[in-house]
């Protein structure tokens, strides 16, 4: 529990605003010292497109979702704006879109996160334009003719800006912003040479995740193009009908569910034979292809704790996971550079993460990792880690995963199954340059987080320093 003494003049500053949040928050320390700066400040209002108008959130309606991209727009949602690969966003009609043109975003936008848990931002990159997104995101539009659509973002995303934005939250149990609650956030208004290298940095930035989601999609094309085969999309699974009415000779007890056989599942499988191919195990270390380990989850300090990653957090672009004491964690929850890890709990919704793949590179080898994540470790001597990542990420192995599920409410992957899987087999020249691809597309994604963490940090300094 926190317990603080408020200076009056804060109650009448705040309306006589009886609520904490603000008073614990920070923020109206963060107004104070910004409001002291001997630059020129703004409201929020004034340097967005259209005044408060520029201030926006989608509206509450239904969804009509499809499954066809050629009837459908991806549609972000409040975690989604987080994720590093937008590869499998669901589809939300094109037609709804058309009616209520303000699902879109625009490249440029800050968004945030103004439900349930306020304040997380994302930057819109240009990968993003265009897409569709909640209501549960705030929009907000710089006016590029008063402030930097980077610095904007910076600055919001900053210790400052975030302190300011959760100070305006309301509710009890599901909190929630509105677009009048920081139309007037003060927007401090520093030189051109500060705001432009921020700028700088958060544009580059964007520019790298763009060009990351670009390299990881071309090195699952090249995977499996080198070998023959394209992609199964999330349509063309749909369209093969239920997996009903089919019968099946079974050699072994280990399964009895008609999930594991089913057509769409057998038929993938025999396009791949139909190649070059090896069995998942034999690609794989020895010893791997299991989940982590099992331990208690103790609370710590950032001093004497490790930032343990659970399977949301996974594929954020910047994970953010939970300080677990460094005794109470044993070394299986660590990973070495190179390691595919997989979603290996959860349920079949077509929009849930379970089966997902995510590649482990740079800074994210130094971070915890839940059990429920399954551990792909290739031998190099058979396949480069970067290559194989670039087939479990597919639509083509996601199906597969998913096809071999075991367990009532919470799925798993089958035992007996999972190390059978047959994986194509590209050549080494094919797989050198995937691999290439895969790794490079991982430093830029890595770099664009320190140019962002770098373009905060110089807000902070310029608020600090005054």
């Amino acid at each position: 529990m926190r317990v603080r003494s408020v200076p009056n003049l804060w109650l009448e500053q705040e309306g006589r605003r009886l609520d904490c949040g603000p008073y614990l928050s920070g923020a109206i320390e963060a107004k104070v010292l910004i409001e002291k700066l001997p630059v020129r400040k703004a409201p929020l209002r004034e340097v967005t497109r259209g005044g408060i108008a520029g201030i926006f959130h989608a509206g509450r309606e239904g969804r009509s979702y499809v499954d066809d991209p050629a009837y459908g727009v991806p549609f972000l949602g409040s975690t989604d704006i987080l994720a590093a690969d937008l590869s499998w966003l669901p589809l939300i009609s094109k037609k709804q879109v058309e009616r209520n043109p303000i699902f879109k975003i625009e490249e440029g936008w800050t968004l945030i996160t103004r439900s349930g848990t306020i304040g997380r931002m994302a930057y819109a990159r240009s990968e993003i334009a265009g897409m569709a997104c909640s209501e549960h995101v705030m929009r907000v539009v710089p006016d590029p003719d008063k402030i930097l659509p980077g610095y904007l973002y910076a600055y919001l995303s900053s210790g400052f800006g975030v302190r300011l934005v959760v100070g305006g939250t309301y509710g009890a149990i599901i909190q929630h912003i509105e677009p009048h609650h920081i139309a007037d956030l003060p927007v401090p208004l520093f030189g051109d040479g500060v705001a432009s290298t921020i700028h700088r940095k958060i544009d580059e930035a964007a520019r790298l995740r763009d060009e990351y989601q670009a390299q990881v999609r071309e090195a699952t094309h090249l995977f499996l193009s080198s070998v023959g085969l394209k992609d199964i999309t999330s349509a063309e699974w749909h369209q093969q009908g239920a997996n009903l009415g089919f019968a099946q000779n079974i050699a072994s007890p280990a399964s009895l569910r008609a999930l594991n056989f089913n057509p769409r599942f057998k038929r993938l499988c025999d396009k791949i034979k139909a190649g070059p191919w090896r069995l998942l195990r034999e690609i794989c270390q020895p010893g791997t292809l299991q989940r982590g380990g099992r331990y208690k989850r103790i609370d710590a300090e950032a001093e004497f704790g490790y930032q343990l990653i659970g399977q949301r957090q996974l594929f954020w672009q910047k994970p953010e996971g939970r300080l677990v004491a460094k005794f109470a964690i044993g070394p299986e929850a660590f990973v070495e550079a190179g390691t595919t890890l997989v979603a290996a709990q959860g349920t079949l919704g077509e929009s849930e993460l379970y089966c997902r793949s995510e590649f482990i590179w740079g800074p994210a080898v130094s971070l915890a990792y839940s059990e429920h994540m399954l551990r792909v470790i290739a031998d190099e001597a058979v396949m480069p880690r970067g290559c194989l990542f670039a087939f479990m990420r597919s639509e083509t192995a996601f199906r597969m995963l998913r096809s071999i599920s075991v367990g009532s409410k919470l799925q798993d992957h089958h035992y007996a199954f999972l190390p059978n899987l047959p994986v194509p087999y590209p050549n080494q020249t094919a797989q050198r340059e995937i691999h290439e691809l895969i790794v490079d597309a991982y430093d830029k994604k890595h770099r664009s987080n320190t140019l962002e963490a770098e373009a905060t940090r110089l807000v902070e300094q310029a608020i600090d320093n005054r």
